[in-house]
């Protein structure tokens, strides 16, 4: 078949019983493909040269690559600092669909069958404004779940099985975000300590799921086997209306730096693949030994390629790019808001439609983004995170120890009602993936039981992990029965809870948080697959009340659109999918800037009205107080406003049947340090 771009049909490709291979390595002065025995996945049984056709492109054909084969790539060149070719060093093609293991625990390239019956189930396409993301570790989901059968716990399958889907469905989230499930490996000194990669963020191949997540039988069945699982697992969740969105890491390898394994990179040419000085030091933005040169063009087509196939092949709805900064840096490392690969990703007719989730950020200098990433990109917002935290957590242990708390609730209420101080005006709310907790760090309830971290069992001398965490343990270090601390650290996680899920943007529960899992103060546990990171389904009765209030706050995000604009509104005008707000504080009158920056007065109401095309109209009222004491609030008088039905209550962990009313002008007492939201009632429907 013509190729028109050189860096067309990578890989192998399968036409009339013959199998074209093609490569990339501009620096190689031959490469052999390596054919291995049925029978034995060590034993070379043919061997082939590829011929170089121009643009750095090798290739052959043979009728030897066939569904079911096994093969690898010898390959050779010039000796150099920049350089690791070995004529005699087995190596994988990054394009490979599937790879198989040897006795040994090596890796061999393996020729897949990508045949799947999808049945006719297409992709949700859920609404961007109602998106509610759920980010979960395949293994730890349901590794622990006592309604799972126990051969399908911690597997692809596991994930599929309809206890889970009912479990996600009725918590109300619409898409499952998965922790990187490319194959990958544990790094050589986590190995030496007898630790693994838990989180996966080491990836050997971009083509292939990990294996150790499918069942037994599949695993058994090859990896074949395993793929069709992974397509199982997303038509189920698929055809439950549940998107799937994968975690997926460009910016590295799993040959991490100069002196680890070389497995296929780095063999083939290092010299392109990898940034690196002159003298062959490698220039690390990621933090994990090596990081992928972005300014070639055959890196950029990699990850086009490896996405398109995710997407189509795989029907995945979505992918959150890791240390997405340095996918846009340019030759000199510099990042570039337009870089071809960052352009192209959103370009592509191949990827239209599909979501597109930058970590906007990564170690290297200059590489915090946030903001700056094109129009079409999602983001995590850091900034969201941080301060969430501190109005609710350390601003309130600030006032305990000093009197006041460091802050007023200006700062805060920006980034509830969608950043806009971050992200253009074109870009709108959803541009901001709002978030209280990740993989990475405290989870939501070690947040409120832990100052400090506790990573000892990391081994690293609890050095690593952020020291940053925002907590506050409400005066006692870890578990405690002190019922007044109990009930305070329960409060605020409602209360974060409450601003992840009532506010603008796109927002991302961490799973687990729902039912207050603990690390035991662990915040980067990566390097732990065991109990301590999978999710225990045995639930105590605080644990089932916090997830009906999960549940509670995003019915309530799906009942009211005011909740969920698509764009910024302007002052005077009336936008789409915009939200018009107002602005009172405690006594029912405008907000002045007192009221916006005092830490003295960290009361806020705000009335948002919806400007919808295609709901209903609606209007809410939020109140958040953030001091620990009890404030008397006058609810505000507004045009079209008759009355305001209380829908939820951050200061009560059991939820109330019933919705009591009060009047404009009404004066009611609010609890120490909570938030409650309201639906404004006007005199007919429609009217605003």
């Amino acid at each position: 078949m013509p190729v028109n771009d050189p860096l067309d049909r990578l890989g192998v490709h399968l036409s009339d019983g013959v199998g074209d291979l093609r490569v990339f390595s501009a620096h190689a002065t031959a490469i052999e493909l390596c054919l291995f025995a049925e029978d034995d996945p060590t034993w070379v049984a043919e061997t082939i040269d590829l011929e170089p056709v121009g643009g750095g492109i090798w290739q052959a054909s043979t009728p030897s690559l066939r569904p079911g084969a096994r093969y690898a790539l010898r390959a050779d060149g010039p000796e150099g600092p920049r350089h690791a070719f070995d004529r005699e060093r087995l190596l994988l093609d990054p394009y490979a669909r599937g790879l198989a293991r040897t006795p040994d625990g090596g890796w061999r390239a393996y020729v897949q069958d990508d045949s799947f019956d999808w049945g006719g189930v297409a992709k949700p396409r859920v609404p961007r404004d109602r998106v509610v993301l759920y980010e979960a570790h395949v293994k730890g989901l349901t590794k622990l779940a006592p309604e799972l059968p126990e051969e399908l716990r911690g597997t692809y399958a596991g994930l599929a099985h309809p206890a889970t889907i009912d479990y996600l469905l009725d918590l109300g989230v619409t898409t499952v975000e998965l922790l990187p499930m490319h194959q990958f490996v544990s790094e050589q000194r986590l190995q030496g300590q007898g630790l693994v990669n838990y989180w996966g963020y080491n990836t050997l191949n971009y083509f292939t799921p990990h294996a150790a997540y499918a069942t037994r039988s599949a695993q058994s069945g090859g990896t074949g086997a395993v793929l069709r699982e992974v397509k199982g697992m997303v038509k189920l969740l698929h055809e439950a209306g549940l998107e799937v969105v994968l975690d997926v890491v460009y910016n590295h390898t799993a040959e991490e730096g100069a002196d680890g394994p070389t497995t296929s990179f780095r063999g083939l040419d290092a010299a392109t693949w990898y940034r690196q000085t002159d003298d062959g030091r490698y220039i690390d933005t990621t933090g994990c030994g090596n990081t992928i040169d972005f300014s070639q063009p055959v890196a950029q087509r990699l990850v086009l390629d490896s996405l398109r196939y995710w997407a189509n092949e795989v029907q995945i709805d979505g992918f959150r790019f890791d240390l997405m900064a340095t996918l846009g840096r340019d030759a000199a490392a510099v990042f570039d808001p337009e870089h071809p690969l960052l352009r192209a990703i959103l370009d592509d007719p191949e990827l239209q439609g599909v979501t597109m989730i930058a970590e906007p950020w990564d170690v290297g200098m200059g590489g915090w983004q946030v903001g700056r990433f094109p129009a079409g990109y999602h983001e995590w917002n850091d900034g969201f995170r941080d301060r969430a935290r501190a109005f609710w957590l350390t601003d309130l242990g600030a006032a305990r120890a000093q009197g006041t708390a460091p802050e007023g609730i200006g700062s805060l209420a920006r980034r509830m009602t969608g950043s806009a101080h971050v992200f253009a005006e074109e870009r709108g709310p959803l541009a901001s993936v709002n978030f209280i907790t990740a993989h990475d760090g405290f989870t939501l309830a070690d947040l409120t039981a832990y100052g400090t971290k506790h990573n000892a069992g990391n081994g690293e001398e609890n050095r690593d992990g952020t020291d940053n965490n925002r907590s506050y343990n409400f005066g006692v270090e870890g578990a405690t029965d002190d019922p007044g601390i109990t009930l305070d650290r329960r409060k605020a996680m409602r209360n974060l809870l409450g601003t992840l899920l009532l506010s603008a943007g796109m927002p991302m529960l961490t799973a687990g948080d729902e039912i207050g899992r603990t690390q035991r103060g662990n915040n980067n546990a990566y390097c732990h697959d065991s109990e301590l990171t999978w999710i225990d389904w045995h639930l105590e009765g605080w644990q089932h009340d916090l997830r009906r209030v999960v549940q509670r706050l995003l019915q309530l995000r799906r009942e009211n659109p005011a909740l969920r604009p698509q764009r910024y509104g302007r002052w005077g005008e009336t936008v789409p999918h915009a939200t018009q707000m107002d602005w009172f504080n405690k006594d029912g009158a405008a907000m002045t800037m007192e009221d916006w920056d005092s830490p003295a007065e960290r009361t806020l109401q705000y009335l948002a009205a919806s400007t919808p095309e295609v709901e209903a109209f609606n209007r809410i009222l939020l109140i958040v107080h953030g001091l620990e004491e009890p404030v008397e609030v006058t609810l505000p008088a507004h045009e079209g406003v008759e009355a305001y039905t209380l829908l939820w209550d951050s200061a009560h962990d059991r939820l109330d049947a019933h919705e009591p009313v009060h009047a404009p002008g009404e004066r009611l007492t609010v609890g120490p340090a909570s938030m409650l939201l309201f639906r404004a009632e006007g005199p007919a429907e429609g009217d605003g």
